[in-house]
């Protein structure tokens, strides 16, 4: 994927200026910068969910997952349900049952998403992420709400189910980019 001078402003606010950059495929690659300076609206530039005021995206892939700030998860399923809505085909409950246990999460997979912390939510939304087979994966602030430890199960997680996939994380905390083995690109 190739970004050539993307720019954006909401009103007389400038958040994206001349952004050019190319990521590889394959590639793990870490966006970062101080909070308010644009993180998430590139992200969401990436994806294609917003327009920028000029520039444009070459190559942007088509097979595309991502995990929001927000969660997202519907609160009445289950966390096996929740993957189980945008897993690629032919994984079962059990591999999604297993995955979720990889993340710590074993013993609260039958009870409701309303019943989760916000750290277990996260962590099942990064779940269904993986699991969806998309190619390349957006995670922005992937790891608000996790302790370090979980963080750091997490992260192996991560990188173990994504071996080969293009990855790209958002984070205000630049020190990411060497725990993921990541590219780190401030904006």
């Amino acid at each position: 994927m190739e970004l050539k001078g993307i720019c954006k402003s909401f009103g007389e606010n400038e958040v994206l200026r001349d952004i050019s950059l190319i990521i590889p495929k394959g590639s793990r690659v870490l966006i970062s910068a101080p909070s308010g300076r644009g993180k998430t609206t590139l992200l969401r530039i990436m994806m294609g969910l917003e327009k920028p005021d000029s520039g444009e995206i070459v190559n942007r892939p088509r097979s595309q997952a991502a995990v929001f700030q927000e969660d997202r998860l519907p609160e009445e399923f289950t966390p096996v349900n929740c993957v189980k809505m945008t897993a690629a085909r032919g994984v079962t409950k059990e591999n999604i049952r297993e995955h979720l246990g990889l993340v710590g999460l074993e013993g609260h997979l039958d009870k409701p998403v309303s019943q989760l912390s916000g750290g277990m939510r996260r962590r099942v939304a990064i779940v269904r992420a993986v699991m969806s087979g998309a190619e390349t994966l957006y995670f922005d602030e992937p790891f608000t709400g996790l302790d370090e430890d979980t963080k750091k199960l997490v992260i192996d997680y991560i990188l173990t189910g994504c071996e080969g996939r293009t990855l790209i994380f958002v984070s205000h905390c630049p020190d990411d980019a060497a725990l993921l083995n990541a590219k780190e690109i401030r904006i």
